[in-house]
């Protein structure tokens, strides 16, 4: 390396450091109450569940629900996210899904659960396949997978949250009248409302509209982008023109998305019960007790992610990932002792969110900008029918066999098989 090139590495990690430290915080903190809002459910169900007669087969389908909405719309809405710009479309259905959240509160029997869990779903359907993509505009891929998992660290810290949260929410039980988990989903649902007027003024669309960068940073930048696109090697489908619809890599990715989401969704939106189901504690205690598995998705999620990127490699970082997470719920299937139980939890939630940082850098390797947006649209939409399938399978089977010894299972096998699909398929490892 010349002295020349080595100036230019210095000056693009630099940029890149400033574009980190501009972007990713306040991406995290939109994704926290993104999350918090699709799973605030599962600590309200506590309650709700027993106030409105609700059974696990009701509860589980409610919570599903919100995927299908999500599943409908995730294309169009992402769509959207690359023709009017990430401002303005993330503000708007951060807007929408905050009132809708509150709304939870007015939910009287299970026809009103689903229709607003199912519009939930459509509201945030846009988010999450936006923000992947907008991570495109702004770092190579070399950079990719740290700066997804970074993002995506989101998630357990909204478990942690939530569940430190929802102990106190659930407590305020009868203040003003109202039930603890309607205090729940009003005060976990309003941020979002807030912060979805502050994303048009403060998320810049792409580096070259960025007025905190100067004209050097935006052309060391837009300069770093450009080579790296050009750079990239020819993958399977990798081209410009692709019909996403019919492109059976994409569908090979959604159906790898739809085993993991099938075992991350099952296990987040039932936790606090399958954790209540320990005995001995109250709706408080267990909310608390819930976030100790989420102190362990965040270490899953950036140590696997970190390592991932120092390696350059990414299906067998996924598989190994799903061989913990696997191991963890049959351990907990198989246990009656809490402590280990809960031991086992914690380690499957390492590996079930361990695997999110090297899977979402796979499709962007192997799909080309031009194809990007449609594609990762795609296999989120359909891969979350897996937060469908998830918590309705886990509801049908603890009604069965009451209690969630194969329904822990079950998701074991969902996870293994994304990871013999994913390495089966993907060995070529990312550049």
């Amino acid at each position: 390396m010349t002295s020349d090139d080595s100036i230019a590495a210095a000056d693009c990690r630099a940029v890149l450091r400033k574009v980190t430290l501009r972007l990713l915080p306040f991406m995290f903190l939109l994704y926290i109450m993104s999350y918090l809002d699709r799973i605030n459910v599962s600590f309200a169900g506590l309650q709700m569940n027993q106030e409105l007669g609700f059974n696990e087969g009701v509860f589980g389908f409610g919570a599903g629900v919100f995927f299908l909405g999500y599943f409908l719309f995730g294309v169009p809405s992402n769509l959207m996210v690359a023709k009017v710009g990430a401002s303005r479309w993330i503000s708007a259905i951060m807007v929408v899904w905050g009132i809708i959240s509150v709304a939870m509160a007015l939910v009287k029997d299970a026809q009103s659960f689903y229709l607003l869990r199912f519009f939930l779903g459509v509201a945030e359907a846009g988010f999450f396949p936006g923000m992947i993509l907008y991570l495109t505009y702004w770092f190579p891929k070399r950079e990719r997978g740290l700066a997804v998992a970074k993002f995506m660290s989101a998630i357990p810290v909204a478990g942690i949250l939530g569940g430190i949260v929802s102990s106190q929410l659930l407590a305020m039980h009868g203040l003003y009248g109202l039930a603890g988990w309607k205090w729940l989903f009003i005060i976990t649902g309003a941020p979002s409302v807030v912060l979805g007027l502050v994303v048009s003024l403060y998320l810049t669309d792409r580096p070259e509209h960025a007025k905190w960068l100067t004209e050097s940073e935006k052309s060391t930048l837009l300069k770093t982008l450009s080579e790296d696109r050009l750079s990239e090697t020819p993958v399977g489908d990798k081209t410009e023109n692709i019909n996403v619809f019919t492109n059976k890599t994409v569908w090979l990715f959604a159906s790898i998305y739809f085993c993991l989401t099938l075992g991350m969704y099952g296990f987040q939106l039932w936790l606090p019960q399958i954790i209540h189901g320990f005995g001995g504690i109250s709706d408080s205690q267990t909310a608390l007790l819930s976030a100790i598995p989420a102190v362990f998705q965040a270490l899953g999620m950036v140590l696997i992610a970190w390592n991932s990127d120092r390696v350059s490699e990414r299906p067998w970082h996924v598989a190994v990932a799903t061989v913990i997470a696997a191991t963890g719920l049959m351990i907990s299937s198989w246990s009656h002792d809490p402590v280990l139980s809960l031991c086992a939890l914690s380690l499957a939630a390492f590996g079930i969110w361990g695997t999110v940082g090297p899977f979402w850098s796979l499709p962007t390797t192997y799909l080309a900008p031009g194809a990007a947006a449609a594609g990762i649209a795609l296999i989120n939409s359909v891969g979350n029918l897996g937060g469908f399938a998830g918590p309705f399978i886990v509801g049908q089977i603890k009604e069965s066999t009451h209690n969630f010894a194969y329904a822990l299972a079950a998701m074991a096998a969902s996870l293994l098989l994304a990871g013999i699909l994913t390495v089966g398929a993907f060995r070529t490892p990312a550049k």
